[in-house]
């Protein structure tokens, strides 16, 4: 399969490119196209995970679908015949990895729900027993299901590493009562994609989502509930006290972490069995969640 790195669209200026995205600015609108582009510890890495902006376009549509009852989106269509031209006359890149999508006001927080204690989360836990200043209670091991799930936002950089923060730090980068609305929001539309990823045999660990304002409302925007921006278990195989073998990334912080990168640019190269092994994990959760 080809990986596609870069999007480059005959007679149109270059996108915007994010981690993972490339953005083409279309006045009222902005088309969003996932390449396979992975980052780890918000860094790029050299290599692409074939299919990968296939995977997380369609997986993100399927949940925006299921939670649209909670909040709207920003998606207008995932159809390259709606596009506009010259867009709709490249079928064969965008079809299945893109999305028109409605201008939102992109807040400047990630807001981050744990459901279970693993990653950047647990690193803290161990420091202090907290995690972005909410103390967790004492004995909890390495992949521990909460009691409850907690929120613990992010600051949202466009270079460099997201920091975490407390509620009350972000309470103060957007208001108390928007903050506040935020984290119902994020709990809600967590514990949904919980409930229906455990009836098919996965545990959702933790998720990242953003949000944005359009005509003053808040909508989802960006991707929701993907390997991505989410920690994915098999629930059979799930066991507490160590690290779990993931639908998702956590394969490749995996490695970096074996390796002793430090996290900093420039990143190493992946081998090619860490990118097929992430690959074939990508199609299997968009298969389990979305059969």
């Amino acid at each position: 399969m080809e990986v596609v790195l870069r999007t480059e669209i005959p007679g149109v200026p270059q996108p915007r490119r994010g981690k993972v995205r490339d953005i083409y600015d279309l006045g009222e609108a902005l088309l969003l196209v996932a390449t396979d582009r992975v980052s780890a510890f918000d860094v790029v890495l050299p290599e692409g995970i074939p299919g990968k902006g296939r995977v997380l376009t369609q997986i993100s549509l399927y949940w925006f679908g299921l939670v649209s009852d909670i909040i709207g989106n920003h998606v207008l269509s995932s159809k390259v015949e709606d596009f506009p031209a010259p867009f709709n006359r490249h079928r064969e890149l965008l079809q299945g990895r893109s999305m028109l999508v409605r201008k939102a006001q992109v807040l400047p927080v990630e807001c981050i729900v744990r459901g279970y204690l693993s990653g950047s989360g647990w690193r803290s836990y161990q420091r202090d027993g907290t995690v972005c200043g909410i103390r967790l209670p004492g004995g909890l091991k390495e992949s521990s299901k909460l009691a409850e799930p907690i929120f613990t936002p992010s600051t949202k950089a466009q270079e460099g590493h997201d920091v975490n923060i407390t509620f009350q730090e972000m309470a103060r980068m957007v208001g108390e009562e928007r903050a506040q609305k935020l984290r119902d929001l994020s709990l809600r539309i967590y514990q949904r994609g919980q409930q229906i990823a455990e009836q098919k045999g996965i545990v959702i660990a933790d998720t990242k989502m953003e949000f944005g304002l359009l005509n003053g409302e808040l909508i989802l925007v960006d991707e929701l509930l993907t390997p991505d921006s989410s920690r994915f278990w098999s629930k059979k195989d799930y066991r507490e006290g160590q690290s779990q073998d993931s639908f998702d990334k956590q394969i490749i912080r995996d490695y970096l972490l074996g390796i002793g990168w430090s996290g900093e640019p420039p990143p190493p190269h992946l081998p090619q069995e860490v990118v097929e092994k992430t690959a074939r994990r990508y199609e299997e959760i968009l298969r389990i969640l979305t059969s």
